[in-house]
């Protein structure tokens, strides 16, 4: 058996471990989520096709054409975007309620107040543009980095760091399914105020269009509160830069000091920007130090144990 799957990467096994996760929580709860049997059937395409892939590419070897051996590799990076905005889409309907209310008075019990809320006194259009800017280069921390080991004669930095990332992503979304919340920009603030409140000098309006279509909200949406996917406990943000911050050092990136300063810049606005709760980002400290933990054996087990030859 063990041989029979020995062309799948970790990263691979733990993608379609979550696929068949979420699957399964879609057809318990299939009478609280609507079309779930198409997010079931999507989720076993998507199975499927990463075995037909990695299964060609290993029986091809050098002989694989190009784009199918990119195909295969990076098939992760439209993977994510895609696995997210399930998670976190069906999370509410799992509950049938948010838990903002919990994380608020777990922020108020730590700090005697709202931070994003005190934090406003600081606010400034040139600071908010900087750390806007920094928020949504967060899919660019991974795009950089994993380019950077791709670009290496020894793919080893580039599979065994993919599945760290990978692995950290759908632990994030775990934790959207189990504790649904939509941020303090809806609950202690108003939304619809927020460019108002908090204007940026330049690219802002324009970041936040994107960033708000891929949360849920369309532009123009007439009640963006019941369309946002709800994503904010923990903060995958905080604790996938951290681990792009660690696995850039840990591996030598040339990326390194940068993903330390806009990453440091990034974990930072998380809450000046009103997207998370201080406490989100404290689980996302402690996601990110369990994904290192736990991570690394995962990779290590499945490498030596089924991959080994």
């Amino acid at each position: 058996m063990k041989k029979k799957v020995a062309f799948l990467t970790s990263a691979d096994f733990i993608t379609i471990v979550f696929l068949l996760f979420i699957s399964i929580v879609e057809i318990i709860f299939s009478t609280a989520i609507t079309q779930w049997y198409i997010l079931v059937l999507q989720n076993i395409l998507a199975i499927t096709f990463i075995l037909t892939a990695a299964r060609y590419v290993d029986l091809q070897k050098e002989s694989v054409s190009p784009i199918i051996r990119i195909a295969r590799d990076w098939y992760p990076v439209p993977g994510i975007l895609y696995i997210y905005t399930q998670a976190s889409s069906i999370a509410h309907s799992l509950h049938g309620k948010d838990y903002d209310t919990l994380l608020i008075a777990a922020d108020r019990w730590l700090f005697g107040t709202d931070p994003t809320v005190w934090l406003y006194q600081f606010s400034h259009p040139l600071l908010t543009e900087i750390l806007q800017l920094a928020y949504s280069s967060y899919y660019l921390f991974f795009l950089a980095l994993f380019y950077d080991f791709y670009r290496r004669n020894n793919k080893q930095d580039f599979y065994s760091g993919g599945m760290m990332i990978v692995y950290g992503f759908y632990l994030s979304y775990i934790g959207y399914m189990f504790v649904p919340a939509v941020g303090p920009r809806f609950t202690l603030h108003n939304f619809l105020t927020f460019d108002q409140e908090l204007p940026g000098i330049l690219f802002t309006p324009y970041l936040r269009e994107i960033i708000n279509s891929g949360g849920g909200i369309s532009s123009g949406a007439l009640n963006p509160l019941d369309v946002v996917h709800r994503d904010a406990f923990p903060s995958g943000h905080t604790q996938l830069t951290l681990t792009a911050m660690y696995l850039a050092f840990n591996r030598k990136s040339k990326h390194r000091w940068w993903l330390l300063i806009v990453g440091s810049l990034l974990i930072v606005s998380t809450v000046y920007l009103r997207y998370h709760y201080v406490i989100d980002v404290i689980a996302g400290v402690l996601f990110f130090f369990f994904t290192l933990w736990s991570g690394k054996r995962v990779h290590r087990w499945w490498e030596k144990t089924v991959r080994w030859k």
